[in-house]
């Protein structure tokens, strides 16, 4: 065997005595066709013959087992066996127990065939991710299609001070297995070996009929385990449409007591020193500034922009918070020290802030998990000001504005770091303001258009456009705004196939303004088109303007029984205007059209106005954001939406051809309207 030796990441080794104990005799005897087994591989899926996991947990180490054989029948199955990675965090060992085939009936060992590297594991170390993970890779030759690979591994977390939460919470979440495999028996231990009480909670189970059964809640004591054995079993929840059952494992606390222990930990960091003793430069800064609403910018961006983001995957859980006088002085650290140096410097200048534990990437799953700190990932800061709260990630960059005008982050849950808190739930919320705000003016003179937008971003969309716009090519900025009104004057319906650039002439885009304070920036794009009209296949012309921005596509589509849908739009304001030297159909059904929409959820309106030789639309639409739609109003909701892409997202004119047969044909469908 080939090795590139870094002991502490990986070893060769026996299970441990809370593992089972599997001889070669039982491996063989457990690999056994039947009928079941047949059925799956005449599908032409791979078959796993067993998996015994084991999740095992004490107060010194959290450890995972696993003793799984499947068969090698699919080439992309064998490929992926023959070469893979196993990432261990720091202080977590790779431990392989067996590694075997069963080729023709004979058990093969393939341990000798089997080359381990260790190496950094990069991916994970750049753009301020810290991370000493290593990378245990691992390649077996000679595996063939049609063998039973079997594999025997653990992975153990021995605990060190800097992982003192992790030695006194513990949480695991079990999912129940892909629905690609189908197992032959299939096994699942939980053992608690820690002095206090595990509580479990089984989630998203269903009966027979598919219908989600309640949440359960039990106990574990130290030296109890729990258990789930299955036999000829397939995983067979809709994944397109239904949560994976889970079950969360955690200690059992309550999120009082979780505040009141967390808590102590960052008072004590706040106390350490004053901002005045530790950052004399700053302060002399803040104390320059008249204006407290100005005071408040600098401070939120000094600390986000001049302090760097260092995230350290390892200690996230791990550790108390960095001191802010470290953080100011080494100008960096990670989220937990930036959002604790920024209500150090918040104190200092009179406004009211408390830190706050989040997580973005399981927000909506955490009203079904268990209290625990171990839920959380993120810490931002809570900044109660003039009457408004705001929640602000000191670990962003590039974001500007006074605190009203910056970006708003969208979540629900959180838990304050106050003593005798319970978990929070973030409000709806409406904006004061547009996150878009545009103009477009499409003149057609002499069978030439002009098109002008003029158009201002706010908030979170002011500050994606003033980064896309920085690190973009001008050239594909443009390209990218031709692109979008190649469709929204439907020209991809008469004139599909042709290079966009042809038909653009003399595109061009600029940053009219960018204010900094107010958060808002301004672009405008100019071009000209010859032969601006949309003509259809019996030669009609149409002068057409149909933003399809407008429509949210992702709730009218929408189709899932368990998730709810999450409310996340912008304020958005548009004018349109068309206008022709051509005469146009002033009573067509469409062009006329207006709507209102009053839904609990969102306000749309559309308002017209009609000429000889033009006509224009204000689109007003206002959503109440940062919430699921329940379900018993969710079709509303969305036959709200149909409503607005029935014609009610932009304007359209229909010319009247000059010639007698035209004014003709022009009579005769004004007559069967």
């Amino acid at each position: 065997m080939e090795n590139i030796i870094e002991p502490e990441s990986y070893k060769i080794q026996k299970p441990e005595n809370w593992a089972p104990t599997i001889n070669d005799d039982q491996l063989i005897d457990y690999i056994q066709e039947s009928d079941f087994s047949n059925k799956q591989v005449e599908e032409g899926r791979d078959f796993c013959y067993f998996l015994d996991k084991v999740y095992y947990t004490s107060d010194t180490e959290n450890s995972e087992y696993a003793c799984v054989a499947y068969t090698l029948n699919e080439p992309s199955n064998l490929e992926s066996a023959s070469v893979r990675d196993v990432v261990v965090e720091e202080n977590e060992t790779y431990l392989i127990h067996r590694i075997s085939v069963l080729r023709d009936g004979v058990l093969i060992d393939k341990i000798a065939d089997t080359k381990i590297k260790v190496l950094d594991s990069e991916n994970q170390s750049e753009g301020g991710i810290l991370s000493s993970n290593k990378k245990v890779n691992i390649t077996i030759k000679d595996l063939r299609l049609y063998d039973v690979l079997i594999t025997e591994d653990s992975r153990t977390k021995v605990f060190t001070d800097r992982d003192f939460m992790r030695k006194e919470f513990l949480k695991y979440v079990y999912v129940t297995p892909s629905t690609y495999w189908a197992y032959g028996k299939y096994k699942f231990s939980f053992i608690n070996d820690r002095k206090e009480k595990i509580a479990y909670k089984k989630t998203f189970y269903r009966d027979e009929e598919g219908n989600v059964l309640q949440p359960e809640i039990n106990f574990l004591e130290k030296g109890e385990r729990y258990v789930i054995e299955k036999e000829n079993y397939i995983n067979s929840f809709d994944s397109n449409r239904e949560i994976a059952p889970f079950i969360d494992f955690a200690t059992n606390r309550n999120w009082i007591d979780l505040s009141n222990y967390i808590s102590p930990l960052y008072e004590e960091i706040y106390s350490k020193a004053s901002l005045a003793e530790f950052a004399p430069k700053l302060v002399e800064k803040l104390d320059a500034i008249a204006d407290q609403d100005e005071k408040l910018q600098f401070a939120i961006d000094y600390v986000q922009n001049h302090v760097y983001y260092i995230y350290n995957a390892d200690e996230m859980n791990g550790h108390k918070p960095q001191e802010p006088s470290v953080t100011y002085e080494n100008k960096q650290g990670d989220c937990k020290a930036k959002s604790v140096l920024l209500k150090v410097v918040l104190d200092y200048i009179n406004v009211d802030s408390s830190v706050v534990l989040v997580n973005f990437n399981s927000d909506h799953y955490i009203k079904y998990y268990l209290p625990s700190l171990l839920t959380f990932n993120h810490v931002i800061v809570k900044i109660n000001y003039k009457g408004g709260v705001y929640f602000v990630d000191a670990t962003s960059r590039d974001e500007f504005g006074l605190i009203e005008n910056r970006g708003y982050i969208y979540f629900m849950h959180y838990l304050e770091v106050k003593p005798n808190l319970e978990l929070q739930i973030k409000e709806p919320y409406r904006f004061p303001y547009y996150g878009i705000n545009e103009k477009a003016d499409f003149n057609a003179q002499n069978n030439t258009g002009t098109l002008k937008l003029v158009t201002t971003y706010k908030g979170n969309r002011a500050n994606y456009m003033r980064k896309y716009f920085k690190n973009t090519n001008k050239r594909e900025i443009i390209d990218s705004w031709n692109n979008f009104l190649f469709y929204t004057l439907n020209y991809s319906n008469d004139r599909n196939g042709t290079d966009i650039r042809t038909i653009f002439k003399g595109a061009a885009i600029e940053i009219v303004s960018d204010d900094k304070k107010q958060n808002e920036f301004t672009i405008q794009y100019n071009a000209s088109i010859e032969n601006p009209y949309f003509t259809d296949a019996e030669k009609n012309r149409f002068l057409m303007y149909f933003d399809r921005n407008v429509v949210k596509n992702g709730a009218r589509d929408f189709m899932h029984t368990d998730l709810l849908f999450w409310h996340n739009f912008d304020n958005e304001k548009y004018e349109i205007n068309l206008t022709t030297d051509q005469k146009i159909d002033t009573q067509e059904k469409y062009t006329i059209q207006e709507s209102t929409i009053t839904n609990p959820y969102f306000d749309f309106t559309s308002r017209k106005k009609v000429t000889k030789n033009g006509a224009s639309i204000n689109i007003d639409y206002k959503p109440l954001i940062n919430l699921e739609i329940p379900s018993e109003d969710f079709e509303d909701f969305r036959n709200a939406h149909h409503e607005v892409a029935d014609s009610n997202f932009g304007i359209g004119i229909d010319i009247i051809e000059e010639g007698l047969l035209n004014m003709l044909k022009y009579s005769f469908k004004k007559r069967l309207k």
